[in-house]
């Protein structure tokens, strides 16, 4: 792993976003980790200027993103799923058989965790994973000192994240908000 250190925000989005793109250049079927939330924000405006561009082709990327709220539909206004293709994959050529999300509107959670991760693995594994770190050191749903494998998992302890991130602006308060999710942990 490497860390780099920059004086400001715009400064993160253009090295994360340079980062995105070296990875699809040198591997066009990259398969990239996207996180939401505030962190990715500038980066995933950045990667959206470099398609316009035609400095970068999305058509044969994979992705896979790191959560979801439970109990929200794809198209509610306040879902992961929503935001992505908001703010980034349809900006882009990117195929939508090859966007995956997990899914937080299904019965059994659990088992669309496990599916979700052996759909990661019949990819070949993450090439690049993008992450947000949160104010209290928190990764995607994971608060710190959580559950350290890798794994898709549903995620109920904690609201930490949540309330330290802001779920972009989208609820009034932190009682509107899921209390379930899925996520990766670290």
């Amino acid at each position: 792993m490497q860390i780099e250190y920059v004086k400001t925000y715009d400064e993160m989005s253009q090295k994360a976003a340079r980062s995105v793109a070296q990875q699809i250049l040198l591997k066009p079927e990259s398969v990239l980790g996207f996180a939401t939330g505030f962190t990715p924000e500038g980066m995933y405006a950045r990667l959206v200027e470099l398609y316009q561009e035609g400095l970068i082709d999305f058509s044969k990327v994979t992705t896979f993103n790191l959560d979801e709220y439970v109990g929200l539909s794809p198209d509610h206004l306040q879902s992961y799923h929503f935001f992505m293709w908001d703010r980034l994959f349809g900006k882009l050529n990117i195929s939508k058989e090859k966007v995956y999300l997990p899914d937080g509107n299904v019965e059994d959670v659990q088992k669309s965790c496990l599916i979700y991760e052996e759909a990661i693995q019949s990819a070949g594994g993450i090439d690049l994973q993008v992450l947000g770190i949160g104010p209290n050191g928190h990764i995607g749903f994971n608060e710190p000192g959580s559950n350290s494998s890798w794994t898709h998992h549903i995620n109920d302890s904690g609201f930490n994240s949540s309330a330290s991130s802001g779920c972009h602006g989208y609820y009034r308060s932190i009682h509107d908000r899921p209390e379930v999710r899925t996520s990766f942990s670290g």
